[in-house]
């Protein structure tokens, strides 16, 4: 049972250092509300278990590629470009998007798969972190073991997921609406950041 916790307190871990997801999460907790950041944190979730099951079935050495390196990375630096520019140009609209209920749900969802799938960062964890517990558990427990720690680390990026919505949703009902224009345009700023550092890398694997 100790095992069990280790391995959803290292979930919480992995899932708490602020990055494209947790600012996107939180400038859309507080336009939209609950809901619609736990569904972008269930995106990016849903995008960790595809990477979980491509390390599964041995997709690391396709993905260690150069080629295939420097495309995650650009295109990494496009979606978050985009959704930095997106939130940007949407912040004088907070007001409008709060009666209106903002984005679709789908959308909420889409947009946190798109910014976990394309996220070299994302990629990396689950190649290095995931591969070598992956390696290590199945070196000494069975199958059952491994998807049972597996889920373990699921759970933990979840219970995060929710503590994000609801930290952000909580902002939303204390903050004027200045405020949530400026923390949105801030949150596009981060985005817009983390996607020229992709960007950067690019060009780095590309001419370096």
């Amino acid at each position: 049972m100790s095992a069990f916790f280790s391995y959803v307190f290292l979930g919480l871990s992995l899932a708490a250092p602020i990055g494209p997801v947790n600012a996107a999460q939180m400038n859309k907790g507080i336009k939209s509300g609950f809901f619609h950041a736990w569904l972008l944190g269930l995106g990016a979730v849903t995008a960790d278990i595809i990477y979980m099951v491509a390390v599964y079935m041995g997709v690391v050495h396709f993905l260690e590629v150069p080629f295939m390196k420097s495309f995650l990375w650009l295109f990494g630096c496009f979606v978050l470009i985009y959704t930095g520019i997106e939130s940007m140009a949407n912040a004088g609209k907070l007001v409008l998007e709060k009666e209106r209920g903002g984005d679709s749900k789908f959308k909420s969802f889409l947009s946190g798969f798109l910014l976990s799938i394309s996220n070299p960062l994302t990629i990396l964890f689950w190649l290095g972190i995931y591969g070598s517990i992956l390696a290590k558990t199945a070196a000494s427990f069975g199958t059952s073991e491994l998807v049972f720690y597996s889920f373990s680390v699921i759970l933990g990026v979840l219970i995060w997921d929710i503590t994000m919505a609801s930290i952000a949703s909580g902002f939303r009902k204390f903050l004027t609406t200045k405020i949530l224009t400026i923390i949105s345009i801030f949150s596009g700023l981060s985005l817009i950041g983390f996607g020229l550092y992709f960007g950067y890398e690019a060009a780095k694997l590309l001419f370096g």
